[in-house]
């Protein structure tokens, strides 16, 4: 089924205005928005529904959660891109050594990632964080780890398709060294499907992020992210359900714009993709 090149456009600009909002909220909410207004207590006005003085409603122990949410938004998205930069670090080089040189290597490499391939992401992230402790860095460490496998995957297979072109040959015709051809003409070939699956990868960390915090193996308070909003929801959404609502709706839309970007950014820059169901 082909489907209209104005909706890919629409529905990439839509994306891109979503990805986009969310990111200066996560730059720009800690200086607009002092921490203590997040943090600030009010029992009297706990779980208080959307009014004037309080948008989106307060939580379980009177705080904003508009203020929070917007603060919340800093901590998942610094956690789910350096997970992802962290997978593209380690990734990266794994497929390219492996697509690349063949062979041994590529046989030993490969059934490593295929080890861990083996298991859910979220499963292997779960695990990584039982055994290093539930903490900022060890969920940035966690996610990462369990989504490299991934990347290096579709790194590889790009890099075995782009080693067989005549222009490599070429290169090494010519008596080009192993590392200028990969720095040279393997690398930047490879970049369109890394950009893609990166951003892909972002909202699939973002999920993760919320799935940790909200088991108790991500982020900890006195750190506010949605994931660890929705966590602590849990005991009053028959009362007061925005407490979920909130944070919910933000990882959705996230989640959303990411999907939708990537979509339009995998129809650009793979020609391939073009005019595809």
């Amino acid at each position: 089924m082909r489907i209209p090149a104005a909706f890919r456009r629409s529905k990439g600009l839509i994306g891109a205005i979503l990805v986009l909002s969310v990111f200066l909220v996560a730059l720009l909410a800690p200086v607009f928005i002092p921490e203590d207004w997040a943090t600030q207590m009010d029992m009297r006005a706990r779980l208080s529904p959307p009014t004037w003085a309080h948008p989106l409603g307060t939580d379980q122990l009177g705080r904003d959660l508009m203020y929070r949410v917007l603060l919340g938004a800093q901590t998942s998205i610094y956690i789910a891109s350096a997970a992802v930069l962290m997978s593209i670090v380690i990734g990266l080089p794994l497929g390219l050594i492996s697509g690349y040189v063949g062979r041994t290597t590529d046989n030993v490499l490969m059934r490593l990632v295929d080890t861990l391939l083996s298991f859910p992401a979220l499963l292997l992230a779960l695990t990584i964080s039982a055994v290093l402790g539930p903490n900022l860095q060890n969920t940035i460490i966690a996610i990462g780890i369990a989504f490299t496998p991934f990347l290096a995957r579709i790194i590889r297979g790009e890099a075995l398709r782009v080693a067989q072109m005549p222009y490599v040959e070429g290169a090494r015709t010519a008596g080009n060294s192993d590392f200028r051809i990969i720095v040279h003409h393997i690398l930047p070939n490879i970049m369109p499907a890394v950009i893609v699956q990166s951003t892909i990868s972002l909202a699939f960390a973002i999920l993760a992020e919320a799935g940790l915090s909200f088991l108790g193996l991500g982020t900890q308070p006195p750190d506010a992210s949605w994931g660890l909003m929705i966590q602590a929801s849990r005991d009053y959404l028959d009362r007061a359900p925005w407490t979920a609502l909130v944070p919910g709706v933000a990882v959705a839309v996230t989640v959303l714009g990411l999907n939708m970007f990537g979509d339009a950014l995998r129809d650009a820059l793979d020609p391939r993709a073009k005019g595809g169901s």
